[in-house]
Order: structure tokens, then sequence, then C-alpha cells
């Protein structure tokens, strides 16, 4: 079987946060780096506070912008009263990816312990483009990024990969109805 070419994707970078600026956003340059450094393009990068209305607003039009196929959140998915990205994020999930959680958490439980069971990361699909919402930590963000994000945004990667699937992923819109 012949290698496959690397697919070059367009990824956006937002990170959650009432008292990060660009000067000191170690979880979003680090995504920004690791992304760029694979080979993919950084289509926009923003810094938002930790509000559901304003997370939405920037991930509802990265979403509805086809020229970005990713969307990478930072910060937010804890418990304290600030940490909204979950409830910002999981309504507008046409489908969740729960495995995204459950493979983020077997390889943070090996680096942490149990103290990974205070991260509410989560994943879906809003209108054909990936959403995934980190923690705000870099080690988190490395984590996620080296250990599932890399290969799976790899057109490359065997047995299966998200690249090879993104153009069925609105399938459901093209036949005129919305899935649940």
């Amino acid at each position: 079987m012949s290698e496959r070419d690397f697919v070059s994707l367009s990824i956006a970078v937002l990170t959650v946060s009432d008292t990060r600026s660009f000067a000191d956003d170690k979880s979003g340059a680090l995504l920004a780096d690791r992304l760029v450094e694979a080979g993919h393009a950084l289509a926009n990068r923003r810094i938002v506070p930790d509000d559901v209305d304003a997370i939405r607003e920037v991930v509802t039009a990265w979403c509805a912008d086809p020229a970005i196929d990713v969307v990478l959140t930072t910060g937010g998915t804890g418990f304290t009263g600030r940490d909204v990205t979950p409830e910002a994020l999981e309504p507008l999930f046409q489908k969740r990816m729960d495995g995204f959680s459950a493979v983020f958490h077997r390889i943070s439980y090996d680096k942490i312990g149990v103290s990974t069971i205070q991260s509410r990361a989560t994943a879906g699909v809003v209108d054909a483009t990936f959403v995934f919402a980190l923690p705000g930590s870099p080690g988190a963000c490395r984590d996620a990024w080296d250990g599932i994000l890399k290969d799976q945004l790899d057109y490359r990667h065997r047995p299966c990969n998200f690249v090879e699937i993104m153009p069925r992923l609105d399938e459901h819109l093209r036949r005129g109805g919305r899935s649940a």
C-alpha cells in the first residue's frame, strides 16, 4: 500500500481566560506552535473571557467559516464558577465525541493520576468542523496534542483519522436534514 500524502488543515486556537494575554498565554502558544510544527496552518488565534456568549460567538463564527477545519479551545474546563467552556460548546455539538474525553483522561491519568477527574475536556462536531475543548494547562494541551490530536489530524495515520472523514461530516445537511 502506498504512503498517503500529508494534508495540511486550517486550525484555529481559542484561549478562554479572564486573565491571559498573548504575552503570557502558554497553552494557546503551545497549541499554535505544535500545529504549525506538524505542518498545519494557524487559521486564527484569539483570547476571550470565561463567558458563555463570548466563547460561542467566536466558535460559531469559526465553524461557519469554510476555511477553518478544526477549532481548538484551551481553558475553562474545570469546576470553578468561571469555568464554562463545556457549557458554551456542548449545546452547539451536532455530534459528541465521547471517545476524545475518555482517551484524554487515560493519557492524563498516566501523568497526573486521579487529578485528571478535575477536567471536563470535551469534543464534538459543529457545522462539519471538529471542536476540541482542552484544559488550560500547557501540560494538558501537550498531552492532548501529542497523544491524540497530532495523529488524528494527520491523514497518513492508520488505521483511521479525522481527516479522511472530513468530507462526509456534513452529509446530514446535504440530505436536507439536521441530525441531533
